[in-house]
């Protein structure tokens, strides 16, 4: 037989469940007795009539666990009247709420990506509650928030259990953490409930990209700046978190090699840096990218135009350049001599890679006041000249271009030019004198030098290379150039034939002297060569007429004392000293005559009136005063007569 019984778990210990001999109608004697199959100390059987009751207080759920039915099942003997009977027991044990829901922590941690969409089901640990059935966990709720709901479901097992739903989009950015209360509560009656706090942690996603202050900024640089000299401090802000909110800093991809040799982002810090050096001659503005990247999976970027004006600074000398109108040679300009005032020479135009005040150029010539500078157009200056010029005073001149620029402090360039005075022919030869006056003694040899003359050409080259020529005239019927010759490039004059002074006294040249310019000038000289006498006549005894060297003079007897008896003339082809004659007598008639030795006379010095017939011989010389002195000799015969003869 098998009898059912039921009980609720946790009554009093001795609570009653029933009687068997009174349920199974078993009236009289008999006694019951409880098989110990298992040593079971739960439920007590009366041995009298069989009444079951609580022997200690049964926990369905230390029995049954989660089993939905929990039984406890006994075998019993009944003796009566030595009868055998054996009873099967089950006593149901029915579950009370005695238990509470609980959830494994007092915090659940759930994490979930802000970019997770409305709909996401985010599970939640499992709450467990001992009892079965209504007493087990029925629902749930969570705590009034903006975001999230509960979703019930049911495992196959029966067993509940709440998702958490995401009913509106996340922002880490502006809420990044939720605290949630969530509520387990069983179906008993009362009811009863656990709860434990949900954390969600909202994940960032990399939903924000760095955002610079300022979309572009202008930065100015002087173009001395060193090296390391810091332009600018980029900042970006990223509101993300971890990786997500890191930010590198760089140069936007298509930014120019130049622009990467030239400044430096530190990556870190977004120091914009100088690298290099800038040249506001060469490039004024350099307008980049500059980026901020997070450093998340997939980086988000943001740029900013970077706008970097290089500022001028007074860092180029000018630069002079001269060009002549005429040039052999570079530095020098030639200008000729026959240049009028105000004629141009050269073009100087300076130039200055900087700008403004600092690349405007003041010029100025040091040097000669015969030169000036004149403002052609900007920057260009004529030198030109400011008086006549004249080769034979200046050739050249040294001059000094000043260029210097408007800056502060200026820069200044000098530079040396030399001017050279081109030759033109403007002087013609000039003699030394007018007359030259020269002597030669005759009886020269031929080919004797007599003289050599010079004219000056203070001209350059063949203006002022000299030529000398004898202009044509006759002397004595025959050309001059049969007596001179006249080398036409030193001047020396040659006698060409032997001079004789007794017939040509003196001879006068006309000698031409020409330079080499175009028109050819020329100036001309005369020369007096005086032909000096030698001694070479001797004197010649002209009175008395001589024959074969001898002459007969008469001398009458009465002549007194002091008469002059006769002249003795003679005459010399020299002239001067060489023709200065001295007389003289000699011989016996020393004793009767006397001779003026300067002018030939002879007087009687003696008493001849005895001596008629008589003949005295004397020989009278000749001397002139040369040196040596010629002479000649002329035999005298005096003749005493009684009277004069006239012959």
């Amino acid at each position: 037989k098998t009898v059912r019984y039921r009980t609720y778990e946790e009554d009093e210990p001795g609570t009653v469940i029933g009687t068997l001999a009174e349920d199974l109608h078993l009236e009289g004697e008999g006694s019951f007795r409880l098989m110990k199959q298992f040593n079971n100390s739960l439920i007590h059987v009366r041995e009298s009539d069989g009444q079951l009751s609580i022997g200690e207080r049964i926990d369905r759920e230390r029995i049954c666990r989660q089993s939905p039915h929990c039984t406890l099942a006994l075998d019993v003997v009944s003796v009566a009247k030595e009868q055998f009977k054996l009873i099967h027991v089950e006593v149901e044990v029915r579950d009370i709420n005695d238990n509470s829901p609980r959830f494994p922590g007092a915090e659940i941690p759930v994490e979930v990506s802000e970019s997770a969409p409305v709909g996401t089901r985010i599970p939640l640990d499992i709450a467990t509650d001992e009892d079965v059935g209504v007493n087990s966990i029925q629902s749930f709720q969570i705590s009034e928030n903006s975001h999230f709901s509960i979703d019930v479901q049911t495992r196959a097992d029966g067993v509940k259990y709440a998702d958490l739903v995401l009913m509106k989009e996340l922002d880490r950015e502006s809420q990044s953490a939720y605290t949630l209360e969530l509520l387990a509560m069983d179906g008993g009656s009362p009811s009863r409930s656990g709860t434990t706090m949900v954390n969600v942690r909202v994940l960032d996603f990399n939903d924000n990209s760095p955002v610079f202050e300022r979309s572009s900024v202008m930065v100015e640089l002087m173009e001395d700046a060193p090296v390391g000299h810091l332009l600018l401090d980029l900042d970006a802000l990223d509101p993300d978190e971890g990786a997500n909110g890191e930010i590198v800093y760089g140069f936007s991809p298509q930014v120019p090699q130049e622009v990467r040799q030239l400044f430096k982002i530190d990556a870190k810090s977004g120091r914009l840096t100088l690298e290099g050096q800038v040249d506001f001659e060469t490039k004024q503005t350099y307008e980049f990218d500059a980026q901020a990247q997070d450093m998340a999976l997939n980086p988000l970027t943001a740029t900013c135009k970077v706008i970097v004006r290089v500022i001028d600074v007074n860092d180029n000398a000018p630069v002079i350049g001269i060009t002549p109108l005429t040039s052999i040679s570079a530095g020098v300009a030639y200008i000729t001599e026959a240049a009028a005032r105000e004629s141009f020479v050269a073009l100087i135009s300076t130039t200055d890679r900087d700008s403004g005040q600092n690349g405007q150029v003041h010029c100025t010539l040091y040097g000669h006041e015969h030169f000036r500078l004149q403002q052609a157009y900007e920057d260009s200056y004529m030198i030109v000249t400011t008086s006549a010029l004249d080769r034979e005073k200046i050739a050249e001149y040294n001059l000094t271009v000043v260029a210097e620029d408007l800056g502060s402090p200026p820069f200044k360039t000098v530079k040396q030019y030399t001017i050279r005075v081109s030759d033109e022919n403007d002087n013609a030869p000039v003699f030394a004198k007018p007359v030259y006056e020269v002597s030669v003694l005759e009886n020269n040899a031929p080919g004797a030098y007599i003289t050599t003359v010079v004219a000056r050409d203070p001209d350059f080259g063949h203006n002022g290379k000299v030529i000398y020529r004898l202009v044509e005239t006759e002397v004595m019927g025959a050309p001059i150039t049969t007596y001179v010759s006249l080398d036409p490039a030193t001047g020396a004059v040659y006698a060409l034939r032997t001079f004789n002074h007794e017939i040509l006294q003196q001879l006068d040249l006309r000698i031409q002297a020409s330079d080499g310019g175009s028109p050819q000038l020329t100036s001309s000289a005369i020369i007096k060569v005086k032909i000096v006498d030698q001694n070479d006549n001797a004197p010649v005894i002209v009175q008395p007429a001589l024959s074969n060297g001898s002459a007969e003079v008469v001398v009458p007897s009465r002549a007194p004392h002091g008469f002059l008896v006769t002249h003795i003339k003679a005459k010399d082809a020299d002239e001067g000293v060489n023709a200065e004659l001295t007389y003289s007598i000699a011989d016996e008639g020393r004793n009767v005559f006397t001779i003026n030795k300067a002018t030939g006379e002879v007087f009687l010095v003696a008493d001849v009136s005895e001596a008629i017939g008589q003949v005295f011989r004397a020989t009278v010389s000749v001397s002139d005063s040369g040196r040596p002195p010629l002479s000649s000799t002329a035999t005298i015969t005096f003749l005493v007569t009684h009277h004069h003869h006239h012959h």
